[in-house]
């Protein structure tokens, strides 16, 4: 069984980032880049379902040529091959999906591993949307995953509480934190990773179905107000929170 693991390349949520001139993407220089917090759960998952029966592990990644430095990080946790889905266009969510749905299927994959969401757009879609373009089952959010022949038994996050599910392959899993503790890259694995070829696949963008007409940055927090330092400011305090806050 083939085993598929989608990964994106993804600004470091601790690098400040603006908008370009364009108004519709960000600006990329001086923002870190990094593997999708996500997927690297996803990532670990995966060579642990490697390891317990025998199988490969193939990367998926769409984007441009920087998508090749998270690659070479998937190669050196102990992913063995990988493959770019390469364009330059700034695809939405659905196009993104059908280009890694084409992929799966061309690899015969049955059991795919994602992160429930990237930290870029934080869509949280991907797994859904390529799981009913392929008509495959899914389980999303997983905070735990046991695979015995085609048999899945997940444990999955909902509103409150934890919910176990059973289902079959072939079977897209979305990683939520949790999971499992995601491997640190050894040297061996770093070296190895270099001298491996990254496989390249141009993607033809059939156009996007949801377009972004502007980015705007948060508006800047208004300056804190002291109203009082003791209980008699507390009518004050009420009048504001309801007047001007409207939160109560």
């Amino acid at each position: 069984m083939k085993i598929v693991v989608c990964v994106n390349h993804v600004p470091d949520t601790a690098t400040r980032v603006n908008i370009s001139s364009n108004q519709k993407t960000i600006d990329s220089r001086g923002v870190t880049y990094v593997v999708n917090p996500y997927d690297e759960f996803a990532i670990e998952e995966a060579l642990k379902t490697k390891e317990a029966i025998g199988d490969e592990v193939f990367a998926i990644s769409l984007g441009n040529e920087a998508n090749k430095e998270t690659l070479r990080k998937v190669l050196a946790m102990g992913v063995d091959e990988a493959i770019l889905l390469k364009t330059d266009d700034n695809l939405d969510s659905l196009s993104v999906a059908k280009a890694l749905a084409v992929e799966i299927k061309n690899q015969n994959a049955e059991l795919v591993f994602m992160g429930k969401q990237s930290v870029d757009y934080d869509n949280a879609v991907m797994g859904q949307l390529v799981a009913a373009i392929l008509g495959y089952n899914i389980v999303s959010t997983a905070t735990s995953f046991n695979l015995s022949g085609n048999k899945i038994v997940a444990e999955r996050e909902i509103e409150g509480g934890k919910e176990t599910i059973e289902t079959t392959i072939p079977a897209i899993i979305t990683a939520q934190k949790g999971l499992n503790e995601p491997r640190y890259a050894s040297l061996k694995g770093i070296m190895a990773a270099k001298k491996k070829v990254i496989e390249e696949k141009t993607v033809q963008s059939t156009g996007n179905f949801v377009n972004v007409i502007e980015m705007q940055k948060p508006p800047k927090k208004a300056a804190g107000k002291i109203v009082g330092v003791d209980a008699s400011a507390v009518p004050e305090l009420v009048r504001l929170l309801k007047e001007e806050a409207k939160v109560i």
